[in-house]
């Protein structure tokens, strides 16, 4: 890891100008749960929460905040996505569901943020479609699982297995 680089010489915000960086095909992928009751649990599983289904309207927001990262986040780029997608898994033991994002350009500055964002929104879209059921719903570990492209190259959190099933 590199010095931070968004303050300048004097240590004021800028935006990185990334103008001379090439364009190289670029991939993050990160991941969040969000923990519920029984009830938000079945009418989630079931498709029978009052607003309609929930994991469709949250893969919907959860991708439109990603195209919307750079409107959020202060100093990010707008980024051209050229794929973004949300999915969930459901843990009936923990009561749990987890959004993953996967975000995808080729372009100058990587798409770490917006698979962030994208998770992020997902989740308080779970929450806000499902907070007439459960208002102690929890959000945790959202976090960046993997990205790839650029200077810096591959990156795997610690827990992401790599495909010979060996811990990185």
């Amino acid at each position: 890891m590199g010095a931070l680089t968004h303050f300048n010489a004097s240590g004021e915000a800028h935006m990185v100008d990334v103008g001379a960086k090439a364009q190289t095909r670029r991939v993050a992928v990160a991941a969040g749960t969000i923990f519920v009751n029984q009830a938000v649990f079945e009418a989630v599983e079931q498709g029978t929460a009052k607003k309609g289904d929930v994991l469709a309207v949250a893969r919907i927001g959860g991708i439109q905040a990603a195209k919307r990262t750079f409107e959020l986040i202060p100093l990010c780029h707008l980024v051209g996505l050229t794929h973004c997608s949300i999915d969930f898994s459901l843990n009936p033991s923990e009561r749990s569901i987890t959004a993953t994002c996967t975000a995808k350009t080729t372009g100058q500055t990587g798409v770490e943020m917006e698979a962030l964002t994208g998770v992020t929104a997902a989740l308080l879209t779970v929450y806000d479609m499902c907070k007439a059921l459960d208002r102690g719903m929890r959000i945790e570990g959202i976090h960046l699982l993997t990205k790839d492209g650029g200077k810096s190259g591959l990156y795997r959190a610690p827990e992401v297995q790599s495909e010979k099933g060996e811990t990185t």
